[in-house]
């Protein structure tokens, strides 16, 4: 049995790489005719507290020092962040995860404990499908759950192969399903608690609205990723009683799906109680694959040098996804970055934005700070950063036009939720879709319907909590 899934089929069009090199060197010209400004440090980001910077930020072809050039966005892609983000830290864990799920994969009890799975369900992939659609639904709210994704798609994707479904139907079920939780969130502690928190307003409040508003996107999805599966459905694939009646679940299958139960309730544990994050994560991964390392040493399945190259190659294979990682976050670097404090020309977006939505009526000023927060999250993608940045100008501007700032919060969580599922700078969707051997372009031709109709609920559920004057 292969250690890692099957290569993807090859498809037409431009490699994601290709078109991330593209924006970068739109980035890269443009950025000199672009105004760049900041706001003053040491004081919360309010309209009036921005500068413009007295230099244009300026590009050139190839940069020494801390000067930007386009040469140099790869390199700064890749140093980028640190341990707790990306691009440092996400790239480590993902070729951590990398090495560990091929071992994971070649014990082959995954694929046969999921296979028996769908043959209980009378041989129909889309029980499956739909369970695991709505938890990780559940752990992008709980727990905001985003990067771990990566690593149960690299699971999920062998069995997908075999059954005939697409590959797309495999990151709908996990990183899609797990950004309808986190933007429809009533407690997620990266997004919703500091959004909430910035703003002044208690903590986990609101829940009630937002349980209804997560129930409706997750059916939504559900029902999205259950017809697109189908519908794209090889002819011709395995028949799962048959497969199952050949590849019975052993002793020691068993253990390593006990192993893999205690990990995902380990890690859930050390996000929730402990606030692990990628460091953590990368240990309670590693700790996994060595675990099934052990294992087949000890039924002797495989030699200790056969377990190094396992791990080696599974590493080797994630590469493509740390260069797509890297040149996301390179091309933020060519803009300016994304500290408020710093000139950029992502701070003039934000200021100029937050004025624009200073004389609207309540209405449209919600529906105006859900497309800025959907706007901004192309450049911000983490939920934290992008809370602690945006949320001081936005809830001192609903205070202005008479939003409240739980309104503002809202506006703020489906913003930038929603548009994580195709923006080309979310380091996490990238991955993802690198793991699958799916390009952006393939992933926007699947899921660009969808999209609109999560674009329609959102600005819904934003009208409905101004008209109930949510608070």
């Amino acid at each position: 049995m292969s250690n890692v899934p099957p290569e993807a089929a090859p498809e037409r069009g431009l490699n994601t790489l290709l078109v991330l090199l593209a924006l970068a060197l739109i980035a890269a010209v443009a950025v000199p005719f672009l105004p760049a400004g900041y706001f003053e440090p040491g004081a919360p980001v309010a309209l009036e507290r921005y500068r413009p910077a007295l230099d244009a930020a300026g590009t050139t072809i190839f940069s020494a020092g801390d000067a930007r050039g386009f040469l140099n966005f790869l390199f700064e892609g890749f140093a980028s962040g640190d341990r707790n983000g990306a691009a440092v830290g996400l790239i480590a864990l993902i070729l951590i995860i990398g090495g560990s799920f091929a071992l994971v994969n070649d014990t082959g009890a995954v694929e046969r404990g999921l296979l028996r799975l769908v043959a209980l369900s009378g041989g129909h992939p889309g029980w499956l499908l739909g369970l695991l659609t709505v938890a990780f639904s559940l752990g992008g709210a709980v727990f905001g759950m985003g990067e771990e994704t990566i690593a149960f798609l690299v699971l999920l994707l062998p069995l997908v192969d075999r059954l005939g479904l697409p590959r797309e139907s495999a990151v709908m079920a996990t990183y899609m399903a797990s950004q309808i939780g986190f933007a429809t969130s009533w407690m997620n502690p990266f997004s919703v608690l500091v959004a909430q928190s910035v703003a002044g307003v208690p903590a986990l409040s609101g829940a009630p609205l937002r349980i209804a508003i997560w129930a409706v996107f997750t059916l939504a999805a559900l029902l999205f990723t259950l017809r697109y599966a189908l519908r794209h459905r090889r002819a011709g694939h395995e028949d799962v009683a048959a497969a199952v009646a050949a590849a019975p679940l052993r002793g020691s299958d068993r253990i390593v799906l006990l192993a893999i139960l205690a990990t995902v309730v380990w890690i859930v544990w050390g996000i929730t109680a402990r606030g692990y994050y990628l460091p953590e994560l990368a240990g309670q991964f590693f700790a996994l694959g060595l675990f099934c390392a052990l294992t087949m040493a000890a039924t002797r399945r495989a030699s200790g040098n056969r377990l190094a190259e396992l791990f080696t190659h599974g590493v080797a294979q994630m590469v493509p996804v740390a260069l797509v990682i890297a040149a996301a976050k390179g091309m933020l670097w060519l803009l300016g970055g994304t500290d408020p404090h710093k000139a950029s020309v992502l701070n003039t977006l934000l200021h100029a934005m937050g004025g624009a939505l200073e004389d609207w009526p309540p209405l449209l000023a919600a529906q105006g700070m859900l497309l800025f927060q959907a706007v901004f999250n192309l450049f911000v993608t983490s939920g934290s950063a992008q809370a602690s940045i945006t949320m001081p100008l936005m809830a001192g501007l609903g205070d202005i036009v008479g939003v409240t700032r739980q309104v503002a919060v809202l506006a703020f969580q489906l913003g930038d939720g929603v548009t994580n599922l195709i923006i080309p700078t979310s380091a996490v969707l990238m991955g993802a879709l690198g793991v699958a051997g799916v390009s952006w372009q393939r992933w926007l031709r699947a899921i660009w319907r969808f999209e609109l109709l999560l674009v329609v609920l959102a600005a819904t559920s934003v009208g409905i909590a101004v008209a109930m004057g949510y608070a």
